[in-house]
């Protein structure tokens, strides 16, 4: 098992985008919307195993505020969705919590990776 296997960010990432995905196959918007969420989500658990690779504090930090700046565009994307009534307010609040759990995580990680820069 690689280390960002481990990682209950990660972990969560991965569901989300599961979630995610799923969601979108049920509910009826254009394509543009699908692929975006759809690469968003994909993002955060993609840029949260690459930083794993990195050697360098810089480098890992910048992969975690990638993976950050995707959990904001996904709830962006699903906050418009939920003002176009294509996700229930309460699907929307599931999801949005998810996200901010993922952000708090990762947002410590990278003030994590500013001790001793």
């Amino acid at each position: 098992m690689f280390d960002f296997q481990k990682l209950e960010v990660y972990k969560k990432a991965k569901q989300f985008h599961i979630d995610c995905k799923d969601l979108l196959s049920r509910i009826s918007t254009t394509r543009s919307v699908t692929d975006q969420l759809t690469r968003a989500s994909y993002s955060i658990p993609l840029n949260i195993s690459e930083s794993s690779g990195k050697f360098s504090k810089p480098d890992r930090k910048n992969y975690f505020t990638t993976a950050r700046a995707s959990i904001f565009e996904c709830i962006s994307i699903l906050e418009i969705l939920e003002a176009q009534e294509k996700i229930k307010a309460d699907e929307f609040l599931e999801l949005n919590d998810t996200y901010d759990q993922m952000s708090r995580m990762l947002f410590r990680m990278i003030k994590n990776l500013d001790v001793g820069i």
